[in-house]
């Protein structure tokens, strides 16, 4: 789409719609392994034998600030429309480049709230060990919280301004994926759903008149899959 010829590697975990629409965008799409982890490692493996520039999925400067003006946007269009800005902020992780930007962005000015699947607990398990280390990666999210290790970027940032983490099962994470589309016809990913389905579960409890905004990223699937 912008002129530059790109290879983009993903594992066979990813959906057939993401690859359709990489495809669609000029992108080569290499299927590499079974999970991200592997798909990198192909992606490394290339980019030693060609010397192209890579880009990280998460890890990676860049891709975090570019995460971050999510935020930026959301309080702008909050004080746009008249409404003061978020006391906290609902955000899936699976690499955490999503969540480095966006609680990097707030700081201490709002409470981030880091989702993670219980068949992908890559920051849950970084906090046990004290630092980042490896992850079984199974369930319905792993498509796009697949990664087997919290990014070292994430893990720096969420340190520092994510005080609470949860984990959410496959079931609530499906219901919610389910109620969105029944409820107001959005697509979107089972990574996507994983703010709404904590406030369903009960997992994340609001206090009174706490304002509390969704990050609900992900729109890469078919439509069928969720009815």
């Amino acid at each position: 789409a912008l002129g530059v010829r790109a290879e983009v590697f993903v594992p066979s975990v990813s959906s057939p719609a993401k690859r359709v629409r990489l495809a669609a965008l000029g992108a080569d799409v290499v299927v590499a392994g079974d999970v991200y982890a592997e798909a990198l490692e192909a992606c490394l493996l290339r980019q030693r034998e060609s010397g192209a520039l890579m880009t990280h999925a998460y890890d990676q400067p860049e891709v975090v600030a570019g995460a971050g003006t999510l935020a930026r946007e959301l309080e702008a269009q909050l004080a746009s429309s008249g409404h003061r800005a978020p006391d906290s902020g609902l955000v899936s992780v699976g690499g955490g480049g999503l969540i480095a930007g966006i609680a990097a962005w707030f700081a201490s000015r709002a409470r981030v709230i880091a989702l993670e699947p219980e068949l992908a607990p890559t920051l849950h398990s970084a906090r046990s060990a004290g630092e980042p280390v490896d992850v079984a990666v199974s369930g319905i999210a792993a498509d796009s919280l697949g990664a087997r290790r919290i990014g070292g970027i994430a893990w720096a940032v969420t340190q520092q301004h994510v005080a609470q983490a949860e984990l959410l099962s496959d079931d609530a994470i499906r219901a919610a994926q389910r109620f969105m589309w029944a409820e107001f016809k959005l697509a979107v990913e089972p990574a996507a759903a994983l703010p709404l389905a904590a406030l369903q579960s009960g997992v994340v409890r609001p206090r009174a008149g706490e304002r509390v905004v969704l990050i609900v990223c992900g729109g890469n699937l078919d439509p069928g899959t969720v009815t």
